[in-house]
């Protein structure tokens, strides 16, 4: 059986970008990274492990083809000497390990950030697809096909009701894959796109996934992810309280003006905004929003965008927090672009590329430590805080004025 990643270019457009600012202002940064699982598998996902094994052996023998370099340079951000690193990067199968703890999968990977940051995005499909296998029966994929269409058919319907109204929305309903990290399967995934670029050619926009926005012909999608702003945390010479604002700046440093949707909640929504300043406010083209109550989020954006007397309006809001097409994205579609004249995109991800029967698994592998320092993720939504050392994660709360775990999303 082929190995499950067929291409370096399977990954989203925001590793490399993150990637390359790396390269350029945090060489020397060392950096451990852990999978975890925050849902109940049907089965103990230690009996992965030597299946996982071996795809790493395979992953590690992978390296950019010039073709695939090629649509990398063609994106007007990326540096003619990050395509140079990238056309001798192969990732290194010492910087990986996997073991079992009773029925629990343990992945880490340590070492330089450069070279162990991607394997994220290579992990989690390739751990999904693995356990997707033995649930799988030959109805599961025509199922998963049936769903797709009805979503799709449903998302129709109320787009229609909405263009019909008396004032219809002034701005489209814009829809992006960000399917890859939890995908049932690469063909799958291709499928689900193929189909959307069919079905709602006007609403699908494109996807973060580099390989298969090179084979259709999409748009590549992304920007920063949170590791990005928690590597901040643990840099030589920033103080912690200045995290954010390090982070922002070497951000607009690298990309000046392109890439420009900054995300809220790495140390909670209220703290990021305490630090998105006017500069950063007028710099930035908008916001992401992944985690916590999506209207409250962008009303409390909003108030503080009106207080820097900036019109909301003009700023592009993103929502990526476990969306479905036919619901949670167009509700919030409803209340922000219908009734406020709002510009707003939708990045959905697992309810698209694994809508299965059986379940997909909640599954990340966060940024942990930097430098030989702790790291965190203080998210906006009970349960999607990421951190392993409470001292730190007291101390960062105390720092940014975070006194409590966020209610329930």
């Amino acid at each position: 059986m082929p190995a499950l990643v067929q291409s370096l270019l399977e990954t989203d457009l925001y590793k490399l970008t993150m990637q390359q600012a790396m390269l350029h202002q945090m060489p020397a940064n060392t950096a451990r990274y852990v999978f975890a699982c925050r849902n109940a598998p049907a089965f103990p996902l230690a009996q992965l492990a030597d299946e996982v094994n071996a795809e790493l052996d395979a992953l590690c023998t992978l390296r950019f083809t010039p073709e695939e370099l090629a649509f990398v340079r063609a994106l007007r951000f990326m540096k003619p000497d990050y395509i140079e690193f990238l056309r001798l990067f192969q990732l290194n199968r010492d910087f990986i390990q996997v073991r079992t703890e009773g029925e629990r999968l343990v992945i880490e990977a340590e070492g330089p950030q450069l070279h162990v940051m991607p394997f994220e995005l290579y992990v989690l499909p390739i751990v999904q697809a693995l356990y997707q296998r033995p649930l799988s029966t030959p109805d599961t994929v025509p199922e998963m096909r049936r769903r797709l269409h009805a979503m799709i058919d449903r998302a129709q319907e109320r787009l229609a009701a909405m263009a019909r109204s008396p004032q219809p929305p002034r701005h489209p309903f814009s829809l992006f894959d960000f399917g890859l990290r939890r995908r049932y399967s690469a063909a799958w995934q291709q499928e689900v796109l193929q189909t959307l670029g069919e079905r709602l050619p006007e609403q699908f926009k494109g996807t973060s996934n580099l390989h298969l926005a090179r084979q259709l012909g999409l748009t590549p999608i992304g920007t920063m992810a949170h590791e990005w702003l928690q590597t901040f945390q643990a840099m030589p010479g920033v103080q912690l309280r200045q995290s954010l604002v390090a982070a922002l700046e070497a951000w607009v440093r690298e990309y000046r003006g392109d890439l420009g949707i900054a995300l809220t909640d790495v140390v909670t929504t209220p703290a990021f905004l305490r630090d998105f300043d006017l500069y950063f406010a007028k710099l930035f083209d908008g916001l992401r929003h992944d985690s916590g109550d999506p209207l409250a989020w962008a009303a409390e954006v909003d108030a503080h965008y009106r207080r820097l007397g900036i019109d909301p309006r003009t700023k592009r809001k993103v929502f990526s927090d476990g969306l479905r097409l036919d619901t949670t994205a167009l509700d919030i579609y409803e209340a922000l672009c219908w009734r406020d004249d709002q510009v707003v995109g939708f990045g959905i991800g697992t309810a698209l590329t694994n809508d299965s029967p059986h379940g997909a698994l909640n599954i990340v592998m966060k940024l942990l430590s930097c430098n030989g320092l702790p790291t965190a993720k203080l998210s906006d939504a009970e349960g999607k805080t990421v951190c392993e050392d409470a001292r730190f994660l007291r101390y960062l709360r105390h720092t940014f004025g975070v006194d409590s775990e966020p209610t329930p999303a």
